[in-house]
Parts: structure tokens; sequence; C-alpha cells
């Protein structure tokens, strides 16, 4: 017999955690196809590394991902999570956000998106909306240089940092 609200709860609890593993099970299916794919092996130290991605919006460094993966995986090491991350970006599951400081922060998210980044703490979100491609049409690269694709990234200071 249940008390008053508590079969909800649990219903509610059986719901989310049915979700919480169909969407694991999903995500791995999608890694293990997109390994095989690419001629790559599934391993648990990849799957590890593509579930800290995908679960993110944080857009992490390698080293922070490194950091998030060991509390699952004591003895990877940052070696591995490099070479999980170069992985998953080659078979598209990822994307390296590179900087001309020669730093790196990798994204889970791999449609059309834009970036905002901080000056100061190096933070990147994800920003809303769409920049329209004809506006491309007004940027002229010299020496014959011809435009592909483009990526916006707005640079500014995050909230915590403004002040």
């Amino acid at each position: 017999m249940c008390v008053t609200g508590e079969c909800e709860r649990l219903e509610s609890r059986d719901i989310v955690e049915r979700n919480t593993t169909t969407y694991a099970t999903s995500a791995e299916q999608r890694l293990r196809e997109a390994l095989e794919a690419s001629g790559q092996r599934f391993t648990e130290q990849r799957s590890a590394v593509y579930r800290h991605l995908a679960s993110t919006d944080t857009h992490p460094t390698a080293d922070e991902v490194f950091i998030a993966v060991r509390a699952t995986i004591p003895d990877i090491s940052l070696a591995t999570v490099y070479k999980a991350l170069e992985t998953l970006v080659g078979c598209g599951l990822a994307t390296k956000l590179t900087y001309g400081d020669g730093s790196a922060r990798y994204d889970g998210r791999t449609d059309p998106h834009h970036h905002a980044r901080c000056l100061e703490c190096g933070a990147v979100i994800d920003v809303a909306g769409e920049v329209d491609a004809r506006a491309l049409a007004a940027v002229e690269p010299r020496n014959g240089f011809r435009i592909e694709g483009f990526r916006l990234e707005v640079v500014g200071r995050c909230v915590d940092c403004a002040h």
C-alpha cells in the first residue's frame, strides 16, 4: 500500500532511471557505431571520456576531462584521455576548439552552434542564435582563399569575471 505521494515518487524515479539507462545505452551505441565506422576499437576509457563530454556543456580542457574521468577510472592516464579525445574528434563525436595560444577545449555538441569565450578565465559557453551565411559574402579573403565554412566565437567577460 502506498503512502500519499510515495507511489508517484517511486514511479517518477523509475521513469528517470529508465530514461537515463536508455540515454546511456543510445550514447554508447552511437559511440560504438562511430568508432567501428572509423576502424577504431571501443574501449571503456573512450566510453568514459565520451560520456563525460556528452554530459557537460562546459567545453572542458583535456586536463578537466582527465580529472572527471579519473573519478570512475582511477588508473587512466592523461595521455589516454588525449588520445580518446582526438579519436572522438576524428569520429565526429566531438569538436576541438583551438585557440591562438595553443590551448584547446572540447565540445560534445557537434551540431552547428556558436560560442562565447571569457577573456579572463577561458570559460566557453554555447551561444543561441544563427548567423546569416549571406554575411560571408561581405568577407573577401585575399590570394584566392576559398571559404568552406566558418566558426563564430564572441569574446568578452563572463558574469563571474565581469565584476
